[in-house]
């Protein structure tokens, strides 16, 4: 069984990070119900699951691209904060960028499921409701603020033309990173680096 320490110990150095401890909280709720309604009952299986069954996920855990995607929409907030100064036209919230990353994919824990083959499915949830939906679903239902829900509806194409938070911008474009290069990849589409290769000059 999943406890809460189990859910600190692999959403940190960000869990941590949330100043808001009501925040920090209702994060932890969500992901501890999202353990249990998807059936989740060992931190191995989350380290063993897939991040995306739509591509090759060459290795990427679900865990990891969560992590790399907090990361990397803190470091575009830095970046913009660092470089723009009082140009900066709005306000970024680093508890909500956090929040949002820790659970903008919180829906796959309820999408995706073992074949009990080795390998990885579509659930039934899954079939019926994409990630962004049971992810504001399990979300709302913790408590989460509707800013982070935002986020979590809009990361992916569910969130195309509609309004959103800045953050939501921040995490999508992460999320994005993280995951088109792999397509890419896959579709023959990214040029390497042909130094990695017996190129010489």
């Amino acid at each position: 069984m999943i406890e809460e320490q189990d859910i600190i110990q692999i959403l940190n150095p960000f869990l941590d990070q949330i100043k808001n401890t009501d925040l920090r909280a209702k994060v932890i709720k969500t992901w501890m119900d999202g353990c249990r309604q998807g059936r989740w009952t060992t931190c191995a299986q989350l380290q063993q699951m897939p991040f995306t069954l739509a591509t090759d996920p060459m290795g990427i855990s679900f865990l990891e691209h969560t992590r790399a995607v907090t990361q990397g929409a803190l470091g575009l907030a830095d970046a913009q904060l660092n470089n723009y100064g009082d140009h900066l036209p709005y306000s970024i919230d680093r508890d909500r960028i956090i929040a949002g990353g820790l659970l903008h994919d919180i829906g796959k824990l309820l999408e995706i499921e073992s074949d009990m083959q080795g390998g990885w499915r579509m659930s039934h949830s899954g079939k019926c409701m994409r990630h962004p939906i049971s992810g504001v679903i399990l979300a709302q239902r913790a408590g989460v603020p509707e800013d982070i829900l935002n986020i979590i509806a809009c990361h992916a194409k569910e969130g195309e033309g509609r309004a959103q938070v800045v953050e939501t911008v921040l995490v999508h474009q992460a999320d994005f990173a993280t995951f088109t290069p792999l397509v890419m990849m896959k579709t023959k589409k990214l040029i390497m680096d042909g130094s990695h290769g017996t190129h010489t000059d």
